[in-house]
């Protein structure tokens, strides 16, 4: 089993949620985030004042599957989030030892 973390740009979750469900994803995390990575942020203009914004809002997604699995959900999340411009986030993918559902105590792939 492996964990993917993907780091997108908010507008952008709605249709990386769809693409993922279409490919047979049945679940996933989300949550709210805020970083920083090549573009360091940016500045704004408030009531005529520049401001640094040092953080930009990021969605980040985590989301298990079968290692048979993953580089399809790598693919279907790199095609579906890219802008073309900085700041389209990232993934990371880790393995996972061992996944168990709490409600029934179902373990590994079957948890999933």
């Amino acid at each position: 089993m492996k964990l993917i973390i993907a780091t997108i740009k908010p507008f952008k979750l709605e249709e990386v949620r769809e693409a993922l469900t279409d490919i047979g994803v049945r679940g996933m995390m989300v949550t709210e985030i805020k970083g920083f990575g090549s573009q360091s942020g940016h500045t704004e203009i408030y009531r005529g004042a520049e401001y640094a914004v040092n953080f930009v809002p990021k969605i980040k997604l985590e989301i298990v599957v079968s290692a048979a699995m993953a580089d399809q959900v790598i693919e279907t999340i790199t095609k579906t989030a890219q802008t073309g411009k900085i700041g389209d986030g990232k993934i990371f993918v880790l393995d996972v030892q061992q996944a168990i559902r709490v409600r029934t105590g179902e373990t590994n792939a079957d948890a999933l």
